[in-house]
C-alpha cells in the first residue's frame, strides 16, 4: 500500500485492536509507515494518566514485532522514522532503560554527531529528549549549537516553539544564547498572528523563564495576540499568559473584557489553579472586575471542596485587598467560615493570616479564630516560617488587634501581646502621593494663610499615619498644629491618589478603607481629598475654594 492510503485508512482508527488487525494485513510497509502507526496508537492508547490498556498494546505480536524490527534495525531507518518512533514509544511509556530505547537514542546520537538532522528532526530529537532526561541532558546543548547555524527564516511555527522549549531548559547563564535568542525573538514576531494558543502559551512562558524583558514588541504582540484566544487556551495555557502579563508588567484592558466573558461562562469546569491565577493577577494589577469576582465567589460558593488552602487564599485575599463585597458576601462567609473549621489546622500559618486579614478591610470579623491567632503557638509558627515577623505580618496582626478593638467589643479572647505588634501600619501599596500632596498644602495654605495651622504626615498612637491633620477648637476656630490644650475636633485629611484605588476606578483598596473607617472610629473628621475631585483644579484659589467647601462646608467662602 501507498503511503497516502495508508495514513488516511490509519488516521480513520480508534482503537489498539483496529489497528493492529489493519496492520497484519499488510505484508510491507515502510519504516516511515510503521513508525507512524506507533504514533497512532499513542494517540488512541496513551492519556495523561498512562496507557488505558497496557497488556493489550504492550503483549500484542504485532505491536512486538514492530519493536523487535526497530531495535534491530535501527540503523537503515530514515530520520523520520526513527525519531517518530522514538517519540511515539515515550508517549507509550515504553522503559528509558530498555534495550529498544538505548538503540533508538545511539542512533539519534550519532547522527546528530555527523550533521545528517534537519532542522525537524532535530526538533523531534529535542523533544524526546526533554520528556526522557529533563534540562539534564547534554545532548539538547548540542541540539541547540546545530540550530544557531540554520536559516530561522525558514523555520515553522512548531519548530519556533520547539527550539524556545530547549532554550528554557539549556540556558544557565543569562547571557548564554542571547544573540541566538534575539534573532529569534525577531522572527518569531513576524508570525505572532499565525501562532496557535498552545504555542502562544508556550513562547510567552519560554520569554518569562528566559527573562526575555527586552523583547518588547514581540511580548506585546503576543500578548495583544493572546487576548483573542482567551476562549482557547487549556487552564494551564490562561496560566502561562497571565503569568507573562504578570513579569513583564503588561496591561491590556481588553484582556480584562475577555476574562470577563471567559470566566462567568466556564467557572463551574475551570480548574481551582487557573481559577485562583485570574485572581492573583487581578490583585496584582489592582483590577476590580466586578463579573469575575460575583462568578468566583459562585464557584466557591458551589465547590469549594475543590479548592487547596493556597488557592483558598488567592480567591478569597483579593476581594479585601479590592474592598469588594459580591452580592453573593453572606453565602461566600458561611461557606469559608465552615471551610476553616475544618481544615484550620491545614492551612500554613502565613497563609492564614493573608486570609483573616483580607476578612476585616471588608468589615468580615473572624473573631471564632483569633485567640488561635494571637495565642503563643501561633506566633512561634509565624515567627519560625519564613517571612517569619515582618513588616507586613506586624502590620497585618496590628491590624487585626485594632479592627477587634474598635469594631467588635463583645471579644473578649486573648489581646495581640505589645512585642508583636507594629509601630506604624506599613502599606506600600496605599503610599502617599507627593505630587497630590503638595498641592493640596498649597491650597491649604491659600485657605488658612499660615503654615501653622495644618500638619502633615501626622503619626498616631493608633498605627496609622494622617495626610494631613487640623485641629479646631469648641467654637470651631483652626488652631495652632502644634497646640494640644483646648482641641476640641480633629480633622483627618484622606489625600487619596490614584494608587489608594481600584485600577480606573473611584473604588478605594481595602487598606485605605480600613484606615479612613478606624480613623472616624478614633474620634477623627475624616475629610477623603480623591484625586478625581481635583486632578482639574488649575490654579491654588480653585484648590483653596475646593479645600472650603470640603472642610468647612457649613462657612462662608474665601474672602478676598
Amino acid at each position: 500500500m501507498d503511503e497516502q492510503p495508508f495514513f488516511r485508512k490509519l488516521n480513520s482508527l480508534f482503537t489498539s485492536k483496529e489497528i493492529f488487525d489493519f496492520l497484519s494485513s499488510l505484508e510491507v510497509m515502510s519504516d516511515t509507515m510503521a513508525s507512524g502507526a506507533l504514533q497512532r496508537i499513542s494517540e488512541v492508547e496513551a492519556d495523561d494518566n498512562g496507557l488505558k490498556n497496557p497488556e493489550g498494546v504492550l503483549e500484542n505480536e504485532v505491536f512486538r514485532a514492530l519493536c523487535f524490527q526497530f531495535e534491530f534495525e535501527s540503523s537503515k531507518l530514515s530520520n523520520t522514522g526513527l525519531l517518530n518512533a522514538l517519540q511515539a514509544l515515550i508517549k507509550l511509556r515504553i522503559d528509558p532503560q530498555s534495550t529498544l530505547m538505548a538503540s533508538l537514542l545511539l542512533e539519534g546520537e550519532e547522527r546528530l554527531g555527523k550533521g545528517q538532522l534537519t532542522v525537524k528532526n532535530l526538533c523531534a530529537l529535542g523533544e524526546s529528549l526533554i520528556e526522557l532526561e529533563g534540562p539534564s541532558c547534554a545532548m539538547l546543548e548540542q541540539i541547540v549549537s546545530h540550530m544557531q547555524d540554520k536559516d530561522i527564516g525558514k523555520w515553522s511555527p512548531r519548530e519556533m516553539v520547539m527550539v524556545y522549549k530547549m532554550l528554557q531548559v539549556t540556558v544557565r547563564e543569562r547571557e548564554q544564547y542571547q544573540d541566538f535568542l534575539n534573532r529569534l525573538n525577531s522572527v518569531t514576531l513576524s508570525m505572532v498572528s499565525q501562532l496557535s494558543p498552545k504555542f502562544t502559551s508556550i513562547i510567552l512562558n519560554s520569554l518569562v523563564v528566559l527573562h526575555q524583558t527586552q523583547a518588547v514588541p514581540l511580548v506585546t504582540a503576543l500578548c495583544k495576540h493572546s487576548v483573542k484566544l482567551i476562549p482557547y487556551f487549556t487552564g494551564d495555557e490562561l496560566i502561562n499568559v497571565l503569568e507573562a502579563f504578570l513579569y513583564f508588567g503588561h496591561r491590556e484592558k481588553t484582556l480584562t473584557e475577555a476574562l470577563e466573558t471567559h470566566v462567568p461562562k466556564s467557572i463551574f469546569t475551570m480548574h481551582p489553579r487557573t481559577v485562583s491565577k485570574v485572581m492573583q493577577y487581578c490583585c496584582r494589577k489592582m483590577i476590580l472586575s466586578k463579573p469575575i469576582f460575583d462568578a468566583v465567589a459562585e464557584g466557591f460558593i458551589s465547590d469549594a471542596d475543590r479548592f487547596t488552602t493556597d488557592q483558598i487564599a488567592e480567591c478569597i485575599v483579593p476581594f479585601g485587598t479590592l474592598n469588594y463585597l459580591p452580592p453573593t458576601a453572606s453565602s461566600l462567609f458561611r461557606k469559608l467560615e465552615t471551610v476553616l473549621h475544618i481544615h484550620f489546622t491545614h492551612f500554613q500559618p502565613h497563609t492564614l493570616l493573608n486570609l483573616l486579614h483580607s476578612f476585616v478591610l471588608i468589615q468580615r470579623y473572624p473573631v471564632n479564630f483569633l485567640p488561635k491567632i494571637f495565642s503563643p503557638y501561633f506566633l512561634q509558627k509565624l515567627q519560625a516560617q519564613p517571612p517569619g515577623l515582618d513588616r507586613i505580618v506586624t502590620s497585618q496582626l496590628t491590624r487585626l488587634f485594632l479592627t477587634v478593638t474598635l469594631e467588635c467589643p463583645f471579644y473578649e479572647g486573648p489581646k495581640l501581646l505589645p512585642k508583636y505588634q507594629a509601630k506604624a501600619f506599613f502599606t506600600p501599596c496605599s503610599s502617599l502621593d507627593v505630587h497630590l500632596m503638595k498641592r493640596v498644602k498649597a491650597g491649604l495654605l491659600y485657605l488658612l494663610k499660615k503654615r501653622i495651622y495644618f500638619s502633615s504626615e501626622v503619626s498616631t498612637p493608633y498605627f496609622y499615619t494622617v495626610d494631613i491633620e487640623i485641629k479646631l477648637d469648641e467654637e470651631g476656630f483652626v488652631l495652632p498644629a502644634a497646640q494640644r490644650e483646648e482641641v476640641h475636633r480633629r480633622i483627618a485629611l484622606c489625600v487619596d491618589g490614584q494608587n489608594r484605588f481600584c485600577i480606573n476606578s473611584h473604588n478605594l483598596l481595602g487598606e485605605e478603607a480600613i484606615k479612613q473607617r478606624h480613623l472616624q472610629l478614633l474620634g477623627y473628621e475624616v475629610v477623603q481629598i480623591p484625586f478625581f475631585e481635583i486632578e482639574n483644579l488649575q490654579n491654588c484659589r480653585k484648590m483653596a475654594e475646593y479645600l472650603h467647601k470640603k472642610i468647612f462646608p457649613h462657612t462662608y467662602g474665601l474672602s478676598c
